[in-house]
């Protein structure tokens, strides 16, 4: 393969950077400017070099134009989400596979990736996610004579498929359990192999199985991050880390400049709380350390005077979160330990760690029965001084210090230590309260200028990636489609207040049929946390309930809905270059006749009072699918989204699936018993980069059944005079066509009467 510079290098919009891209491609040449818009947003300069070197490596191992494509259009996000050096680890690792037998497998690992780093989200994650990669390839890679690797695994490229799923389903650790068993029971057997690796075997969903457990934080991210926003007011950015990888340190919760770090996974405790709750109170209690904690220097404390005032600091500041949240009182409790007094024996082991966590009990619980005199008396002082208000690390420290003076004995050098009941698991490993005076100004600067490169905000919208359906897999192709959304340029209204006028009968006779349907009664909805007034109710019940000490009920809001209609409704409509033509026997191209259709759905809906959502859509193959936003849930009928309509345009083609898929995101989060989606188009689905034309179609019609097991009912009006061909293999019984296509101004609010009605 060449690597001379291009002579169409100079035709880019980054010539100096194209220059830099040892690849000569034809095909690099339509996509390397957007690609090179988003790593120029999304990278710094040494991220853009390396992102440029590991793309002229990854050219360069003989396996055709479409591993680079994959590289160049998702390592930007990559690098956005587990940091610059994924750039050139992911070219070093495309390397190492092309010096194997496993070549194949080098476009389903990368196809792989973005999935996996949008699940694990850090990079010391994602680095065990390749590790666990890398060792099953060498463990299955066979050899004829021992010596040099000639025979692929049979299983990678299988794992590789499945890894978008078992991330799904398992933590790292239970993912790398699942392949140990896999690759220890079937290398010998290649047929069995596969079959485990793509999940058809017994055993393999078995283990799968018994592997799925806990509380998987990605599952819960978005939930955490609401919880760390309305109680700590913390926008802090939650890493999670596996401690399956570190069985020596046993890794424990901790926060710094990139973060907070927290499990991947979390188990329900023995005394039966949740590991979602586990998560709540970990996430409670550094929140507290971030808002009352100091810093300490180290060097000033012993060992033991370190973990001491570690303990009582803990303690702290748990006690001022219980102040703010009485309902923190009950889970702390309930995760803390109690250890015996008399557990440990101090002539046969150490017994610092019990005597902490004794001392840490009785100042969380002041109606302890512990009969230790130094126990009593240091979590006395403790309590009399949080009466007096927050205190203070520094008299914590004080405290600490004392006690440990107090009460060490010779013992506790001993090599044994006692560990049983002594750990406090939600509790981080407070390497945030100590300041190491090794450490320069320099290295706090340096680390000041690292944390604002990453808290730069990008202008853009990254792109939301989509499945597709293969009909003759039955199965999905992960993260196949990648789709762009964006809020639709406008010009003046005035085109549209036309075409209104235009219609103005017709617009008056929509209009009083709305009056037969329009609902004429209100109805409170209560008990909201977020609504249009106080329920006043609720509201006193809650204040006292606080004043009480118990965990007042935060839905003191309500709301009000129409008594009988309870719709949301989505109009998604076809942008294709299709819309451009001008039907025969019709005075305006399809695109007019859509626009003015559209403007006076908008009334009907508006004059409704649903809550109703426009988007536009097209494609450009599998890379580029347009998903553009019209009007939002939230936005009136008003000159703005007016603007928007009478901007569209038409072009490219019609990649349907993904859409569908994509409208059905966002109608799918509305509070409404009834949920629609109108699908106006006027052919079949169609990419150019598709040759089989049943494709798009099976693809599409996937989509319509996945909105449909989510409740969204999902209706096609379309206006293509062949469409009974292949309409109804996508929609069922759900569409209508249009013949007569002069009349679609007036039967597309028809149509939606009659369906809402």
């Amino acid at each position: 393969m060449s690597t001379n510079e291009p002579e169409t290098a100079a035709e880019t919009r980054y010539p100096a950077y194209r220059s830099a891209l040892q690849c000569s491609f034809p095909q690099l040449e339509d996509v390397f400017d957007d690609c090179m818009d988003e790593a120029a947003k999304t990278l710094s300069s040494k991220g853009v070099a390396d992102y440029l070197e590991g793309a002229s490596l990854v050219c360069m191992i003989g396996r055709g134009f479409e591993p680079v494509l994959v590289y160049l259009e998702e390592t930007p996000q990559i690098c956005r989400i587990v940091g610059e050096q994924a750039a050139e680890q992911i070219a070093q690792c495309v390397w190492k596979m092309s010096r194997t037998p496993n070549g194949i497998a080098i476009l389903p690992f990368l196809q792989a990736l973005p999935s996996a780093a949008r699940r694990l989200r850090s990079q010391e994650q994602f680095d065990h996610y390749i590790e666990i990669i890398f060792d099953f390839m060498k463990a299955t890679t066979g050899s004829i004579h021992g010596h040099h690797t000639t025979i692929p695994s049979p299983g990678l490229t299988d794992f590789l498929e499945k890894s978008p799923y078992l991330l799904s389903q398992l933590s790292l650790d239970g993912i790398k359990n699942w392949v140990e068993y896999g690759v220890h029971y079937y290398t010998s057997h290649p047929e069995r192999q596969k079959d485990y690796f793509t999940l058809q075997s017994a055993d393999s969903k078995a283990i799968l199985q018994r592997e799925r457990h806990g509380t998987l934080f990605a599952d819960n991210q978005r939930r955490l991050d609401m919880y760390m926003k309305s109680l700590w007011n913390e926008k802090e950015q939650l890493v999670p880390y596996s401690s399956g990888f570190d069985e020596l340190r046993k890794p424990q919760p901790y926060y710094d400049a990139l973060g907070i770090r927290i499990p991947d996974v979390l188990d329900d405790s023995k005394t039966g709380v949740s590991g979602l709750n586990r998560y709540r109170a970990t996430l409670a209690h550094m929140s507290a350390h971030r808002r009352w904690s100091g810093k300490i220097v180290v060097d000033n404390y012993s060992p033991f005077q370190r973990i001491g005032i570690e303990c009582l600091e803990d303690c702290r500041v748990d006690t001022l979160a219980m102040r703010q949240y009485p309902g923190l009182y009950k889970l702390f409790m309930a995760l803390h330990p109690q250890p015996e007094e008399d557990a440990c024996k101090s002539e046969e082991e150490s017994c610092i760690r019990h005597r902490l966590a004794m001392l840490s009990y009785a100042c969380m619980n002041p109606q302890h029965d512990y009969k230790n005199e130094d126990i009593i008396e240091f979590a006395g002082r403790f309590h009399e001084i949080m009466q007096q208000g927050e205190s203070s690390l520094k008299e914590m420290a004080s405290i600490s210090v004392s006690f440990i003076a107090r009460t060490r004995r010779q013992s506790d050098q001993h090599h044994k230590i006692y560990f049983k009941d002594t750990e406090v698991s939600y509790r981080d490993d407070n390497r945030h309260l100590w300041i190491y005076i090794e450490e320069s100004d320099d290295e706090e600067l340096f680390e000041q200028e690292k944390q604002k490169n990453i808290d730069q905000e990008v202008d853009k919208l990254p792109p939301r990636h989509y499945p597709e359906w293969d009909y003759k897999a039955k199965n999905y192709r992960p993260d196949w489609v990648s789709l762009y959304e964006n809020l639709h340029p406008s010009t003046s209204p005035e085109k549209i207040d036309a075409l209104l006028s235009k219609h103005a009968a017709l617009a008056k006779r929509i209009k009083q049929m709305l009056e037969l349907l329009k609902p004429q009664n209100f109805v409170r909805v209560r008990y909201q946390e977020e609504g249009s007034e106080l329920d006043l109710d609720v509201a006193i019940r809650s204040l006292i309930d606080y004043k009480s000490g118990v965990t007042p009920d935060p839905r003191i809001n309500m709301s009000h809905k129409h008594d009988g209609r309870d719709i949301a409704v989505t109009l998604l409509v076809d942008l294709s270059a299709s819309l451009n033509e001008t039907p025969e026997g019709c005075s305006q191209t399809l695109l007019e006749l859509s626009q003015e259709a559209v403007a006076l759905l908008g009334i009907a809906i508006d004059g409704l009072g649903d809550p109703f959502a426009i988007a536009g859509f097209s494609s450009n193959t599998r890379h580029e699918v347009r998903y553009q936003h019209i009007k939002g849930f939230s936005e009136k009928w008003d000159d703005e989204v007016k603007s928007r309509l009478s901007a569209m345009e038409a072009g490219y083609s019609t990649r349907m699936g993904a859409a569908i898929r994509h409208a059905g995101h966002y109608l799918g989060h509305q509070q409404a018993d009834k949920k629609l989606l109108l699908v106006l188009t006027d052919g079949e689905p169609s990419d150019v980069d598709v040759d089989d034309e049943h494709s798009l179609i099976e693809d599409s019609a996937m989509a319509v059944k996945e909105l449909d097991q989510e409740g969204i009912y999902t209706y096609c009006i379309n206006l293509d005079p062949q469409a009974d061909e292949y309409v109804q293999d996508i929609f069922g019984k759900q569409y209508t066509v249009i013949d007569n296509l002069q009349s679609l101004p007036e039967k597309l609010p028809q149509l939606f009467m009659a369906l809402t009605k």
